[in-house]
């Protein structure tokens, strides 16, 4: 059996300065700061280059003549017009061509007083038409500044350009602190979430209506001396809703909902976090009535005194922080801290206690109802085929997730468009069904003659043990066709929705996982390497019942072991708090169990041998096998199938 699982993994960032480290560009790389520099004297270059390119290739500049070479132009009488401007003469001849060409006058002294001195006459003066243009002031100026203004503003060009990625990294420097969380507007209808947007979860939408209900009318909680509590925790499986709830409530409310994760307030340097902490906190009262919503705050709030990290630790530094912001909240402030977390057993008791994350709402999985109405939510934008009908979906979905129904729906509208098809159709949603709890069919994995005939007859033996005991859940669907690691699985759904499970169901389980290795064994006189995963299932099941369930009579009724194996309040990790003798005693107990399990399915495939065989040779024929089919098989040979009931909790797969 295979259920849904959640690796998780644990530890302190090393408390170590060191100042040559760049964390998000703090301070600048030095190969960035060379590249700059060759940047810049490139463009330097480029620029002198086309300045000089420019001058050169002007080829239409006048000739230039000399002062006494006009005088004899201008008594000539070859001379029609000359522009005076400051010391520079601008000479137009009137010949056909109107020749232009350039000169120069004394300085202080007259054009006409200096072409006299040359032996010009007044007649030939008189003949010629002189303009004086007077220069403004700014051109003065520019003219005089230019030489001396043009280097100096390459090189003021040139320290800029140098000096930009600097400069960003110390507006980063200065900002390392902030908290940067996301915020949602209340008065954005696009990214607003409400109750309506969210199915299920009626208990916990229940708890936090109240919270709903003092962000707007404060005044009739403080007026008869209630305080609503400062911190709400939101636990449950992954995929459940939890981010999706805290931004409903803000909906609700009409308040901003600042959301940032708890691993963002962790840095390399130790006081960042609780820097980040503070600026959070400060903005959210700023804006208040607000929320603050942390996601996955066991990234920071774990127990404390560890011993790893010690004490100047940045996480602990952190999580001391978020605690005393929590403690400094005046009586009228209207901040709502919530958290979510699906790790509850890891954090900090003192993040727990009265005045802090008080209020704790526990969001369980969809039951039948729940899934049929998130499977409408989400069928909202894709159209559906005549024949879709999402209450079989919900009830083939047991154990799902909001999440799960969700990608469910998703992979359902990209069976679709694959094919090319403008609307989703029952078909592929069923489809999506088992592809989102197995993976997706692995055709290529072509098994050969005798790998087929084994893989039947290893599904076959799980779905006859599972038919014939009592407490066993009935079988659903059985395939040989490879879908994500498995080569091929028996689907079973439980009778009814149910949340406890009994020490004789139990048994049936881990009897019906040794099917498979009973049938292989007994079939082929030997066994493979297919069964691996059911015999880690049922060891993992059997040593629960006995160290953690209290359902060995020999060990009583002693939990041994915690959650996921460690020890309970928190001391320790992976600990073991019994001596050696008593974990010999927990081997002992689950081999007895597994052993028993092991006689128990041996002595119902003997006993229905020719059943065995007909399953498997159907798996043969056809690789899959319904529902249906399979009871009509279970009738043929003389048992009676389970009655199917409504729905129940979690679909039981066992993988080969």
């Amino acid at each position: 059996m295979a259920g849904p699982g959640n690796t998780q993994g644990g530890g302190k960032r090393p408390n170590r300065r060191m100042p040559h480290i760049n964390p998000r560009g703090m301070f600048p790389r030095r190969d960035s700061f060379w590249a700059n520099l060759l940047t810049s004297v490139a463009l330097l270059l480029l620029l002198t280059a086309g300045y000089a390119y420019l001058t050169e290739s002007n080829t239409s500049t006048p000739e230039t003549i000399a002062i006494s070479q006009l005088a004899l132009d201008v008594s000539a009488g070859s001379v029609a017009t000359i522009v005076v401007d400051g010391n520079n003469l601008a000479v137009t001849y009137n010949d056909e061509a109107k020749t232009e060409k350039i000169s120069k006058k004394e300085p202080d002294a007259a054009l006409t007083e200096t072409l006299t001195n040359y032996g010009v006459s007044k007649e030939a003066l008189s003949k010629v038409s002189i303009d004086i243009k007077k220069q403004s002031a700014w051109q003065f100026w520019l003219s005089a500044l230019a030489p001396f203004l043009a280097p100096l503003l390459l090189i003021a060009f040139f320290v800029w350009y140098l000096s930009r990625q600097v400069k960003g990294a110390g507006m980063q420097a200065f900002s390392f602190g902030q908290s940067k969380p996301r915020l949602t507007d209340p008065n954005d209808a696009a990214s607003r979430v409400t109750f309506k947007d969210v199915a299920g979860a009626k208990e916990a939408k229940e708890e936090l209506l109240e919270i709903v209900d003092f962000l707007k009318n404060p005044k009739k909680f403080l007026d008869i001396g209630a305080r609503i509590p400062k911190g709400i925790l939101l636990m449950g499986a992954p995929g459940t809703g939890k981010t999706l709830l805290a931004r409903a409530v803000a909906g609700e409310a009409g308040v901003p909902f600042f959301s940032i994760s708890g691993s963002e307030f962790v840095e390399m340097f130790v006081g960042v976090g609780a820097s980040r902490v503070r600026d959070l906190f400060m903005t959210a009262k700023k804006a208040a009535p607000a929320i603050i919503f942390v996601d996955e705050i066991d990234a920071v709030g774990r127990v404390r005194g560890t011993g790893v990290g010690g004490g100047n630790d940045e996480r602990e530094q952190t999580l001391n922080q978020i605690l005393v912001e929590m403690d400094g909240f005046e009586p009228n402030e209207k901040v709502i801290v919530m958290a979510a977390t699906n790790r509850p057993d890891v954090l900090d008791p003192a993040l727990l206690r009265p005045g802090r994350f008080d209020r704790r709402v526990v969001i369980e999985l969809p039951d039948r109802g729940d899934r049929l109405e998130i499977l409408k939510i989400h069928a909202r934008k894709k159209p559906l085929a005549e024949d879709v009908n999402l209450e079989v979906v919900a009830e083939r979905t047991p154990g799902f997730s909001g999440a799960d129904l969700y990608s469910l729906m998703n992979e359902a509208a990209i069976l679709a468009a694959r094919e090319n098809r403008k609307s989703v159709a029952q078909y592929d949603l069923i489809r999506s069904i088992e592809k989102v709890m197995l993976g997706p069919e692995r055709r290529s994995h072509v098994l050969n003659k005798k790998e087929k005939e084994i893989t039947a007859y290893h599904e076959a033996g799980h779905a006859l043990v599972a038919s014939v005991l009592p407490y066993a859940d009935p079988v659903h669907k059985i395939s040989i066709i490879s879908r994500g690691r498995a080569a091929g699985y028996t689907l079973k759904l439980p009778l009814e929705d149910k949340r406890m499970q009994s020490r004789r169901e139990f048994l049936d389980d881990i009897a019906m996982s040794l099917g498979g290795y009973v049938a292989e064994k007994m079939v082929f006189g030997d066994v493979t390497t297919g069964p691996s995963n059911d015999l880690q299932v049922l060891t993992a099941l059997a040593r629960d019942m006995v160290a953690r369930y209290g359902m060995s009579d020999k060990m009583g009724t002693v939990a041994l072991e915690g959650e996921g194996g460690r020890a309970l309040f928190g001391r320790g990790v992976e600990a073991h708090e019994y001596s050696e003798k008593v974990s010999a005693e927990i081997d002992a107990e689950v081999k007895k169990i597994i052993d028993e399990a092991y006689k128990k399915a041996s002595d119902i495939i003997t006993k229905h041998r020719t059943l065995l065989d007909a399953i498997a040779r159907r798996l043969v024929e056809v690789e899959t096998i319904e529902r249906e089919e399979f009871e009509k098989i279970l009738i043929a040979h003389g048992i009676t199938p389970k009655k199917k009931e409504e729905i129940a909790v979690e679909p039981k797969v066992v993988n080969f």
